[in-house]
């Protein structure tokens, strides 16, 4: 579980293509679809920096929740898109981080978010302090 420390961590893109099963009956992405779309991106630039989930629970014993979300929806998706979904590092804390997240097609941005995800304890899930090797592979001095 470390991430590579070559590898910029303060930003990262994944590619999403909609799928029939995204949209609604008027033919675009359905607006809670979106956050399955910025959920999957946090998951890759997670195990992109080597923290795979489920290795943090079991080894750690934490995981990430998220605690909020205001999203801005500015154009929408539709059926075979290819969409960039971007994730930013907007504010790491003790407990906590906050993204800024883009999903984008082509240079157009449909859809601008913030999410802070907390990190807690996988058993009673109450915030505890990020492991410190969490904090380095965010790129955090600690």
């Amino acid at each position: 579980m470390s991430a590579d420390p070559h590898f910029p961590v303060s930003t990262f893109g994944w590619p999403v293509r909609v799928y029939w099963e995204d949209t609604d009956a008027g033919g675009v992405v359905y607006y809670a679809n979106y956050l399955k779309f910025l959920e999957r991106a946090r998951t890759e630039w997670l195990s992109h920096l080597g923290l795979e989930q489920d290795e943090l629970a079991r080894d750690a014993g934490v995981v990430f929740v998220v605690r909020r979300v205001e999203a801005d929806y500015l154009a929408p998706a539709r059926f075979n898109d290819r969409l960039m979904v971007r994730c930013e590092m907007a504010d790491l804390g003790n407990a906590s981080l906050s993204m800024d997240q883009q999903v984008l097609r082509g240079d157009e941005v449909l859809l601008k978010a913030r999410v802070k995800v907390a990190c807690v304890d996988r058993v009673n899930f109450r915030p505890v302090r990020m492991p410190a090797f969490v904090r380095r592979a965010f790129g955090a001095v600690t």
